[in-house]
This record gives structure tokens, sequence and C-alpha cells, in this order.
């Protein structure tokens, strides 16, 4: 848990350390192996390149709105309105240079119970982010989880700080959907410069024990309840669910697989049913994890990566033009792996690449809280405000890699090297703990250990 001002705040502590991590990709779907011997030129490279059809097209662009920048993240815990005014407008200038998605819960991950008694609201969290949101230019966001404790058992009043812990991730009682209903259209009606709610997160409270079947039919009770209340209250607003984690392990029946591993069969079937049942949707909603649920990473950190694109693809084809989006995304091991921070880095950006080449509509990074120490995978210095390397990779991906850009082919001549181009940038990561050499567009780059380069072309 996170403090602010003596009151606790459940911050997700867990996923916080897992999203220290890096990204890797399978961008250049090319993977033949390293020709060039010394003495060769780039050009006789690039004649000993296998044919262009040997590497995957990118996919469509998605149907998104004008200049959606696909990239942002989720505040936690502690953000940058959590520390003193100098420091929040700090952040927020900087942010505001490369404008990004930007996301809040209502209730949990710092944001206090804003329906303690029925019918009378507490917005002072939520305005302070959304205000945060504002200054920074972002383009806001705001995911309709978790439930005031009067709506699953709990009672009246603010919520006491033990039960952040205990019960926050409770699923309202079906007697109370219509009351959660109510309070997302109360939302909704607040802060109408929000145009995208996301229902709930992760089944919270349906899906208890993922070896059963989840309660995907009281989910999607409580989304139709919800998306009609909220629609009702603000016809131009988009809805998106199920917020479902696609969980993966080594082995098991399912249909999308990989070498990567197996999708739980339960999640498929989370989404499959909400989908048919659903009253409507303008995107859809998903999470989940390069390594499996025993925190294998198959068959290697990097080709781990590969899950998110096949798990886009097989949503894409399923939903067809309706937006896939990634409410969060890991590539760390749950387990207390860490890595040095070029590797972190470089895992981060191949498997920001994997979403891009696939065509994801949106990728939220979840923002690790911290206070007053070192956080390498945090957006800026819990310290100082400072933008951090992580920070950076993402604002590039925003100016260089939004949701319209037209992805190119490109190769790259070392199959270590992942590539990313559209026509005036080119992105290369060294997925290799050694340098490498490699020719891509006809000219040649040595790339240190782990290195992401960004170059014009």
């Amino acid at each position: 848990m996170a403090s602010t001002s003596g009151r606790w705040i459940w911050g997700r502590l867990g996923r916080a350390a897992a999203l220290s991590a890096a990204v890797a990709l399978a961008v250049t779907g090319c993977s033949f192996a390293d020709r060039a011997e010394r003495g060769t030129t780039g050009a006789q490279q690039e004649q000993q390149q296998p044919p262009a059809e040997s590497q995957p097209a990118p996919a469509k662009r998605p149907q998104v709105d004008e200049g959606w920048p696909r990239w942002g993240f989720t505040h936690t815990g502690v953000s940058a309105n959590n520390i003193n005014p100098d420091f929040e407008q700090d952040v927020s200038g900087r942010l505001s240079q490369t404008p990004m998605l930007q996301n809040q819960h209502i209730m949990g991950f710092g944001a206090l119970n804003p329906e303690p008694y029925p019918g009378q609201y507490y917005w002072e969290d939520l305005d302070s982010r959304l205000n945060l949101m504002k200054e920074s230019g972002a383009v806001p966001v705001i995911t309709l989880c978790c439930a005031p404790d009067w709506m699953k058992g709990g009672p009246q009043g603010p919520t006491e700080d033990s039960a952040w812990g205990e019960h926050l991730e409770d699923a309202p009682y079906p007697e109370h959907f219509d009351d959660f209903a109510k309070l997302a259209a109360a939302v909704a009606s607040r802060y109408t410069d929000v145009k995208y709610f996301m229902v709930w997160n992760e089944l919270k409270g349906f899906w208890r024990d993922h070896a059963k079947p989840a309660d995907y039919k009281g989910y999607t009770e409580l989304y139709n309840k919800v998306y009609a209340a909220v629609k009702q209250a603000r016809p131009d607003a988009k809805i998106g669910g199920p917020y479902v984690g696609f969980d993966s392990n080594r082995d098991g029946d399912s249909e999308l697989r990989g070498e990567w591993g197996v999708v739980n069969q339960n999640s498929l079937d989370a989404f499959d049913y909400w989908f048919k049942h659903k009253k409507g949707a303008d995107f859809v909603v998903v999470d989940g994890a390069s390594p499996t649920d025993a925190h294998e990473l198959l068959p290697d950190e990097f080709g781990a990566l590969e899950k998110f694109g096949a798990v886009t693809k097989w949503l894409r084809d399923k939903v067809g033009d309706l937006p896939v989006w990634w409410s969060e995304w890991y590539f760390v091991p749950e387990d207390g792996t860490t890595w040095p921070e070029p590797k972190r880095l470089a895992v981060q950006a191949a498997s920001m690449i994997e979403f891009a080449r696939s065509g994801a509509a949106t990728a939220l990074y979840w923002n690790p809280q911290s206070k007053d120490k070192d956080c390498p995978a945090c957006l800026w210095d819990p310290r100082s405000g400072a933008e951090t390397a992580t920070g950076r990779l993402l604002a590039n991906f925003v100016k260089w890699f939004p949701a319209d850009a037209e992805l190119e082919q490109v190769t790259s001549s070392d199959a270590k090297v992942r590539v990313l181009a559209q026509p005036q940038q080119l992105l290369l990561v060294n997925t290799a703990d050694a340098q490498v050499t490699t020719t891509v567009d006809g000219k040649q780059y040595a790339l240190k250990p782990y290195e992401i380069k960004w170059t014009g072309r």
C-alpha cells in the first residue's frame, strides 16, 4: 500500500514490481542468421538477404480517432499530484510536450472511495488526478473500478485501512449492480472531458480461481448495466470491456498457442461470452504478461513477447474493426527476477514493437509507484520529477509510432536486431548481450549490447 496524507491508497505493488521489466519483440519477423563477414560491405550484405516476403508485413492500421497516440500509462497509488505543487507542475509540463493517453481508476490506485454513502460522492482524489491529466495535455481515460464497500457487503462510510488490501478487488453484489452503474454514470457526467471508459479490471471478484471458469455471466450483466447507464448520461462516451487477463501456461488445450505458451481457455471463454452477450462496445480491452503463470519465459525473454502479437491478431480476427486495447502488459516474471537496465529497456522496446506491428490500437503502461527511492521503471524520477529512460522510451513511441503511423516492411541482416520503421524514422533494438553489426535500409549499424537506437531515414 502507499500512504498519502496519512491515508492508505492501494497501489498494486506486485504489478508495480512487474512493470520494472523491459520489452522484447520479434518485429522484424525475418529471423535469418547474420550473414555479414569481416570485410563484407553493406551493399554486399544487402544482396545476401532473403526476399522481402520472408518477413511478415505489419498488420493493417487500427480504426481509431484521428491523432490517436496509441501509447499511454495508468496512474497508480502515488503519482505526480501526490508530492507537491512544484513537482506536479514540473512533471505535467514535461508530459505535455508529448501528449499521450492517461488512465485513472475511480477507486483504489490512488483514489479513495468515491461514494462512501449511497448518493453521497467524494470527488477530491479523482478531481486531482483528472486535473493532472488536463495540465499535461493527456487524452484522459477512466477505469470504472472498483466498487464502494457498501456495494460488496461492507459498511457505509470511508473505506477502512484494512479493507483496501482485503476487499478492494471484491465485485459488487448483484443486487448492487444498478448502484454501481449509477455511480459510473455520475462519474461520466462529472468528467465530461473524458470520452473513454473501461469497465472494471481483470474480472476482479468475478474470477477468484483462474484454474476454474470465471463468473463471466455476472461480469457481463454488470457491464451491460454500466454501458446502458453511461450511454444514457453521455451518448458521446466510448466504452470498452471486458478487461480480461489473457493468462498463459506452458501446456493446455486452448486454440491460442505458440512457442510462448498456451492462453488459458478460461480467459478465451470469458471473452467469447462477453463479446457475444454485450449490449455494445466501442473497443475491446484485455491485458496480459509474456511470462507464463509459472513465471517462465518461453522460449526466452524476447521470444515470449510474440504472445502480445498473437493475442492481438486473434482478437482482431474475432472483433473486426473494433479497436483492441491492452490496458496493462508485463514482461518481467513476478518471481523476483531483475535485469540490468539496458536489458529491461530493450525488452520493453521490443514488446512495444510487437504491439505496433500487430495493430493494437492502445497499450497502457502500468506506471510503478514510488515516492522516495530509485525506480528505473517509473516514467519520472520519484524524487526529482526528472524524466527517466523509461519515460523517454514511451514518449518516443508516442512521437514516432502513433496508431496512424504508416509502418513499412524493413528487414535486418542480423536477426538479433529487431526493427520498426515508418517513412521518417527507424527504430533498432539489439536483443543480444553483445555488440552486433547489422544492415538495415542499405545502411550498416553497430549496436552495443541491448542498445536501442532511433535514427532518421
